[in-house]
């Protein structure tokens, strides 16, 4: 299993809008999210930034993110939270959520 947390920033006047879309999840995205072997999937929110922290249990996390880059219902969620999104300035090429580095973890 591997930890991944990744940060983005929020549009504030899509702030509610974010929060009801994330209230009430398409089944089939989190079908899709859970095939694709991600576990204990969270959204955290503070000052104008999402933070996501989620677990990885699978053997091939490049083939698993593109088949759910691959999934219709995938692509039409995400055409709704794209929008209220603001990527950091200081992201990797290819990255939408900027990935953290983790230095800390206990059990």
């Amino acid at each position: 299993m591997k930890r991944y947390g990744s940060i983005i920033g929020l549009r504030p006047e899509k702030l509610e809008e974010y929060k009801q879309l994330h209230s009430d999840v398409w089944k089939s995205v989190l079908k899709t999210i859970y095939d694709c072997n991600i576990r204990n999937y969270s959204i955290y929110y503070r000052d104008g930034y999402l933070f996501s922290y989620y677990e990885y249990i699978g053997n091939n996390y490049d083939d698993d993110m593109a088949r759910m880059a691959s999934d219709p219902e995938t692509q039409r969620w995400w055409d709704v939270c794209t929008p209220c999104q603001l990527p950091l300035a200081n992201r990797k090429d290819g990255e939408w959520w900027a990935e953290m580095e983790e230095f800390f973890h206990v059990d």
